[in-house]
């Protein structure tokens, strides 16, 4: 993040920041760099923490799972992917799991469903080509979960790559 961006403490974010915050934050036990900088638009950054939080009501954990660390490890973001590897191990989905979604080659064989496999394919592919000529891939998510959770897929893969 731009070392041009003020970091926001807690106490200095909006009061509805705070308050969406705060659970996020007393779980954790600090205060990311992303919420200390989009802390700045504050309405902006309650109704981003209002999809995410749909977004999780919108897909299966496993799938958000999926979504979270294949764009993670696409993009490089090696805290957001390490915060999820810790996250999808307290779900139970275990380490080989975790560590087949990171390989980021849904091709190989290993403890990946096929939902799960289709789900990365698009997320690797609309993040490498820039949301264009993703069809095939969109096609075999909508036929595999059905088009809302592919909807919820796209907004989830979205929401990842604003947070890197």
């Amino acid at each position: 993040m731009s070392e041009a961006i003020p970091r926001l403490e807690m106490d200095q974010l909006a009061p509805q920041v705070q308050a969406c915050l705060a659970a996020r934050v007393k779980r954790l036990g600090y205060l990311g760099e992303f919420f200390k900088c989009s802390g700045h638009n504050p309405d902006v950054l309650v109704d981003f923490m209002e999809m995410t939080e749909a977004l999780k009501k919108a897909l299966p954990d496993r799938l958000t799972e999926a979504v979270s660390l294949t764009v993670a490890g696409v993009m490089g973001n090696d805290y957001e992917r390490h915060q999820h590897e810790r996250l999808s191990d307290k779900l139970g989905f275990g380490v080989e799991w975790i560590a087949a979604v990171n390989r980021l080659d849904p091709e190989l064989p290993g403890p990946m469903n096929e939902d799960d496999r289709a789900v990365q394919r698009l997320a690797m592919a609309v993040v490498d080509r820039r949301g264009h000529h993703v069809d095939r891939e969109l096609d075999a998510v909508v036929g595999r979960i059905g088009p809302q959770q592919a909807m919820a897929v796209l907004f989830l893969i979205g929401r990842y790559v604003m947070h890197a």
